[in-house]
């Protein structure tokens, strides 16, 4: 299944899928390896390609991982600063925030029965790096992962990018054998085929308030 998009048409529907994710339909492991194959078209820094991708189908598995996922959300959504618990005194505001918590509180519940899910990986760890080190290190991974969603979503496949689970990255590298001291997982993406294709762009804020020329 492909969805014909332009460019700039792919870029700007590229959501973050929850509620529209199909818990019942197969995905072929075909399928992802053809995203696989564009992702890692993307650049890595020194052209190392230090990045490795565990494409998690065992049911027991990711049961395993749902868990620790839910586990993580459970702490995020007792903290003051979750959304569901935010008012910023608008209204709209308000009310998006609510519809972002009820779809995180959603998948917190069904990531387990995501046909797929994806733990993006890269060589050695930057724990407790400097900014410099962190920011150079997580950018050879995070445009191929980037790259992945953009060829799912080609694909009619939906995608959400988390990390919540990496609270419990070790037991997650411990139910897949993911050797925790060499190797640093960087993300857990679940990856269906979406209920419906018609995605649109999202409201953002106005350029002038986010664009800095020259100077900030």
């Amino acid at each position: 299944m492909e969805v014909d998009l332009s460019t700039d048409e792919l870029l700007s529907t590229t959501r973050t899928v929850r509620k529209r994710l199909d818990l019942e339909r197969p995905v072929p492991v075909e399928v992802v390896r053809e995203c696989l194959e564009l992702a890692v078209q993307a650049p890595s820094g020194s052209n190392s390609q230090g990045w490795h991708w565990v494409v998690v189908t065992d049911a027991d598995k990711r049961r395993q991982l749902g868990e620790l996922y839910r586990r993580g959300f459970q702490a995020y959504a007792a903290a003051p600063q979750y959304l569901g618990k935010r008012s910023t005194g608008d209204p709209e505001a308000d009310a998006v925030g609510q519809r972002v918590a009820s779809s995180a509180e959603y998948l917190a519940e069904k990531m387990g029965e995501v046909p797929v899910l994806l733990i993006p990986c890269l060589s050695n760890r930057a724990d407790n790096a400097t900014s410099a080190h962190s920011a150079s290190y997580w950018g050879s991974l995070f445009p191929a992962v980037w790259s992945f969603c953009l060829a799912a979503r080609s694909r009619g496949l939906g995608t959400a990018w988390t990390t919540l689970h990496l609270s419990y990255e070790r037991e997650a590298a411990d139910v897949l054998g993911i050797p925790y001291e060499k190797v640093s997982q960087g993300a857990m993406l679940p990856v269906a085929y979406t209920k419906g294709t018609d995605f649109k762009p999202a409201p953002r804020k106005n350029l002038d308030s986010i664009v800095h020329i020259d100077s900030w």
